[in-house]
């Protein structure tokens, strides 16, 4: 069985609602991008496939849970998945693709500039790659599934040295997921008084996990029970594509190569 986590926000569960529609936003901002042989790192459970497909002339989805591929290969038989522990894309040639779209992936990467080189590589002259990851600035406490996060300019910095041009853009969001995020960093704060010798910053990822899980399952439905049914009614319309990456809660970028 795949081990499921917090990472992966349910569609299913009211209390995990403002982090999915979070992460749908994404692919219904990429949509204006997404022209011809596609790309997906990082398909996860599929929660954009359906929205991406229809615009791609192809599309190839790649995830490193094998469960995962297999479910969705009997839900899109016509569509191709393959599972994939990366970098670097052994199985992928130079200049295949027209699109590349990888959303909150980067961050779980050890090796994010081999990642972001390979990306270019695999791209088609004048193709892009949209992706996005959390914006560190809005962060609310240490991620231990990730191996690091940014402020807007690290990963403009970073993308720059690699691709021929970047448009940095966020994901922000209106009064409702504002006040959402507001009452979450209340509630975090509430925990995370305990922590009075800061083990978050101290202890290594692997031992943090498992207690992550269980308080960020904790706060997850103690803000659901606070808040009400505005937990459920936050949709994607609520989720804003910005211009300026500072006003994001996740950084969203296009990568373009000439």
């Amino acid at each position: 069985m795949a081990t499921y986590t917090t990472e992966i926000a349910s569609d299913k569960l009211i209390s995990d609602n403002p982090i999915h529609q979070r992460l749908l936003k994404a692919y219904l901002a990429a949509k204006p991008w997404i022209t011809g042989d596609l790309l997906e790192i990082g398909c996860g459970e599929g929660r954009g496939v359906a929205e991406l497909i229809p615009l791609a002339a192809s599309y190839l989805g790649l995830d490193k849970i094998h469960e995962v591929i297999e479910t969705l290969q009997k839900k899109y038989p016509g569509i191709s998945f393959e599972q994939a522990v990366i970098p670097p894309f052994t199985s992928v040639g130079d200049e295949t693709f027209d699109t590349i779209v990888s959303f909150q992936v980067i961050e779980h990467i050890q090796q994010d500039r081999l990642f972001l080189q390979e990306i270019y590589r695999m791209l088609k002259p004048g193709g892009k790659a949209i992706i996005s990851t959390p914006n560190y600035t809005h962060t609310l406490s240490r991620n231990p599934w990730h191996e690091r996060e940014y402020v807007p300019q690290q990963l403009i910095d970073l993308a720059n040295s690699i691709f021929d041009r970047v448009e940095a853009k966020g994901i922000g969001g209106n009064e409702k997921v504002w006040a959402y995020h507001e009452a979450n960093r209340k509630s975090v704060q509430k925990i995370m008084r305990f922590d009075v010798l800061d083990l978050q910053h101290k202890l290594p990822n692997s031992v943090l996990r498992w207690p992550y899980e269980f308080l960020n399952r904790i706060n997850r439905d103690r803000l659901h029970r606070s808040q009400g049914a505005s937990v459920g009614a936050i949709s994607h319309e609520d989720y804003l594509l910005v211009d300026d990456p500072k006003d994001g809660l996740d950084l969203f970028y296009i990568l373009w190569k000439k």
